[in-house]
């Protein structure tokens, strides 16, 4: 992600700057840790002064850095899935660029009932963020006619989690549904094969990883089926920016990483928009005029400010999407599905 923002940071400053202002780069490590990302913002608000933030990943870190950014009339991006960011955000400073998991629940939902499944059963992890994902399956899942067979909330930094698997387990479920992150999911998936149990699994894509195929075998992760967010591969912004993120790292751009980039040409759009001596809340008032429709679609810095200019009506269409933010500061990216072929994670459709 970080590398990406340099991308974004140095197109914006090749082409002059937001409203002739170039954007100096600021970075801290936040460790994935609300302890240590309070401690990393105080110092980039008290010190460095700096005028947004963006690249936030998890969810614990935007709330425990919100009350403080806010407070500072700061924008902030993310791509948090915790959807109280809807509802905690009084001032429209902070900005989703990854969908909420209460509308990850109801892709998941979806999915299974297109699949044919019948009697899911749910274990969540036991916190807001991944209850509410598991609440919005099961509301969706009931909305349309179906029945949970067990709906289980575990608890965190457990050895193990054979009671709740049994628990759902004897209830014969055809799919397990899983609200879950890495740590967990892969004690989870030990516990699952142990118990010989031949039903499916589906998880969020940062939970079953590769790298969690890799650990537990092709017998495991042929069972199952994860889903996140994907850029927006037949985009204009996408297929330059990948171009510049191969070039300079030599690996592929995921979700993350193209989120991250879209953050700071959105950002510089809008303070384009704003002028140059706009802060907080006048930049994020001007963030949906940059990215939503109606407007000349552009997909590159330079191709917007060049319109600004020109008088005309924008509409940034992202790399990892096509951003167009709702009230309250959230958007939804398209939705990849994927599956484990030969043990290797291999895209299977897109929603």
């Amino acid at each position: 992600m970080l590398e990406a923002i340099q991308i974004a940071v140095a197109e914006v400053n090749a082409a002059g700057g937001a409203a002739g202002r170039p954007f100096e780069l600021f970075a801290e490590d936040d460790q994935t840790k609300p302890d240590a990302a309070v401690l990393a913002i105080k110092k980039l608000v008290e010190i460095n002064r700096i005028e947004a933030v963006v690249g936030i990943w998890p969810s614990s870190v935007q709330l425990a850095t919100l009350p403080i950014t806010n407070a500072a009339n700061i924008p902030s991006f993310n791509v948090c899935g915790a959807p109280e960011l809807e509802t905690l955000d009084d001032k429209d400073l902070v900005f989703q660029f990854y969908a909420s998991n209460k509308v990850i629940g109801r892709v998941f939902a979806e999915l299974a009932k297109k699949r044919g499944f019948k009697n899911p059963a749910v274990l969540a992890y036991n916190n807001a963020t991944m209850v509410a994902q598991a609440e919005n399956f099961r509301s969706t899942w009931e909305a349309g006619g179906g029945t949970i067979a067990d709906y289980i909330v575990y608890e965190p930094n457990q050895t193990s989690y054979r009671t709740e698997l049994d628990r759902a387990l004897s209830k014969n479920p055809d799919i397990l549904v899983l609200s879950s992150y890495t740590p967990d999911v892969t004690i989870l998936l030990k516990e699952w094969y142990q118990s010989g149990s031949e039903c499916k699994l589906i998880s969020p894509g940062w939970s079953i990883t590769q790298a969690v195929a890799d650990a537990l075998g092709p017998e495991v992760s042929a069972q199952a089926t994860t889903i996140s967010n994907v850029p927006a591969s037949s985009s204009e912004a996408y297929k330059a920016f990948h171009e510049a993120f191969v070039k300079r790292t030599g690996r592929e751009p995921e979700m993350f990483a193209t989120a991250a980039y879209d953050m700071v040409i959105a950002l510089a759009l809008a303070v384009e928009l704003a002028g140059a001596t706009a802060k907080g809340t006048e930049i994020t008032a001007k963030l949906r005029e940059a990215t939503n429709a109606p407007g000349l679609k552009v997909s590159t810095f330079a191709e917007g400010v060049a319109a600004i200019k020109k008088g005309e009506k924008i509409d940034y269409e992202g790399a990892s999407s096509p951003l167009e933010f709702g009230e309250a500061g959230q958007t939804t990216p398209a939705f990849g599905v994927f599956g484990f072929e030969d043990n290797k994670l291999t895209l299977q459709e897109v929603m």
